[in-house]
């Protein structure tokens, strides 16, 4: 049998069957305003909830403002930081300002994957982590695009030898039709994709799970929203890009 880990998120283990197959590199793809961050940071808290340590990658902000934002929502993470359950690798600021007073895991030069890896690797190591976020990985070859399935690759034999599940977000424009670079489809274990779509005059999230090894999934696109304690998803729903529909 195939261990699996919850991501906790209301619904999603449902459309899962169970959850996420443990050592998994999920892609985590969608445009702008799609729920990205949060999806992966409910992942990361709901994981400590039930005794998981667990790392986040801030390559698109500032670690500060991820931690605010988590806050927001209910998950202040500082109590875990303490007790070394839960780290931030800062990949956005190089070390560059007071991040380096109080950041343990910076990432200085951030055109390195080699050095990338290896403070994620050592981060790993020192918590026991079992879940890792990297927000977003579409930074690590925004500017250099046929890098894209290579530098997935290495960060997959990385994580899944570490065996940590993971979640690697992937950013994508608003109509776009892949899943955020050339070739990463193939690189990873799993696909969620988030969508944001104008129906009736009004925008509505919904997900579909793209693929997942290891596991059978919900094959339909469900609805899900974002409330003040984080995202919840709807398996009995199926969202047809012109209305919402029960599921008999």
């Amino acid at each position: 049998m195939i261990k699996k880990v919850k991501t906790g998120i209301p619904g999603m283990d449902e459309i899962l069957h169970g959850g996420i197959p443990e050592r998994n590199v999920v892609l985590l793809s969608g445009g702008p305003g799609t729920g990205k961050s949060i999806f992966s940071q409910q992942f990361i808290w709901n994981g400590l909830q039930m005794g998981e340590p667990g790392i986040y990658v801030a390559l698109e902000e500032h670690p500060v403002q991820v931690r605010q934002n988590m806050a927001g929502f209910g998950w202040d993470v500082r109590k875990y930081e303490e007790e070394g359950l839960f780290a931030m690798v800062d990949a956005f600021t190089a070390g560059i300002g007071k991040s380096k007073e109080y950041e343990k895991y910076i990432v200085h030069d951030l055109t390195d994957i080699r050095e990338f890896i290896d403070v994620l690797r050592t981060a790993v190591k020192d918590l026991g982590a079992k879940r890792v976020v990297i927000d977003s990985v579409t930074t690590l070859y925004i500017n250099k695009p046929a890098m894209a399935r290579s530098i997935v690759m290495q960060l997959k034999r990385v994580l899944a030898g570490l065996g940590v599940t993971s979640i690697l977000v992937s950013q994508i424009s608003v109509g776009e039709r892949g899943f955020g670079g050339p070739g990463v489809e193939h690189g990873v274990d799993g696909i969620i994709r988030l969508d944001l779509d104008e129906i009736d005059g009004e925008l509505k999230r919904s997900l579909i799970v793209w693929k997942m090894r290891g596991t059978s999934h919900s094959m339909r696109r469900h609805p899900f929203e974002i409330t003040d304690r984080g995202i919840v998803v709807y398996p009995d729903k199926v969202l047809k890009r012109k209305a919402i529909v029960e599921i008999e």
